[in-house]
């Protein structure tokens, strides 16, 4: 067999999976032992350092996004719908993902098959920022959960303030610019992923 010298960019060579948006092959970023916050490198797809996290809090969750989706301008109008505002766009990013595991995965840059079960409607200086919560497939715990609903709401809570606090730098008071709106429900994360996926076609595979 000859050997592949190319490694796919993250946001655009990996696939979503068969049984998209069900199912979903997502690329992980960020885990909770993480004590600076990586993201993607648009341009080369290496993991990039972002910035250091200001104060203690740590994400929660495994963190990445869903390859292949793009929040864009229908991601942005569903936002805006729902929300009951004019003025909302999206963020120009992929979808953001956070997975449920029982099991400690300690390092990020990898990719993992998991089930959307819900959502947080997350607008950050009036740009739709959505954070689509999922459970990694096959979990001995986690991976029975089928709706956000039965997750318990402590880890709900820490999600919310990881979330709205999480850009806090200590030296500079916060301008409130982030706001959770709601949490939704996985039939409303399948909406959120497949607009995040019609933004992307739109953006980068319609000619």
């Amino acid at each position: 067999m000859k050997p592949n010298y190319y490694v796919a960019h993250p946001w655009h060579g990996l696939e979503l999976g068969p049984k998209a948006p069900d199912e979903l092959d997502v690329f992980i970023e960020l885990t909770p032992q993480d004590t600076v916050k990586y993201e993607i490198d648009k341009a080369s797809g290496f993991i990039r350092v972002d910035r250091p996290q200001k104060y203690s809090n740590r994400s929660p969750t495994l963190y990445g996004f869903i390859p292949r989706t793009f929040s864009g301008e229908a991601s942005g109008k569903h936002c805006s719908e729902v929300v009951g505002r004019a003025d909302i766009i999206g963020d120009g990013d992929p979808i953001d993902i956070c997975v449920l595991s029982v099991n400690p995965i300690t390092h990020g840059n990898m990719i993992l098959t998991v089930i959307p079960i819900g959502g947080l409607r997350m607008i950050d200086k009036g740009e739709a920022d959505d954070k689509i919560v999922a459970v990694l497939k096959g979990d001995e715990v986690f991976g029975q959960i089928k709706d956000i609903s039965e997750v318990p709401k402590a880890l709900i809570n820490k999600l919310h303030h990881y979330f709205l606090t999480y850009k806090l730098d200590p030296n500079s008071p916060s301008t409130g610019t982030v706001e959770i709106t709601e949490v939704y429900d996985r039939t409303e994360a399948i909406k959120v992923i497949q607009y995040g996926i019609e933004d992307y076609i739109k953006k980068f595979v319609t000619v």
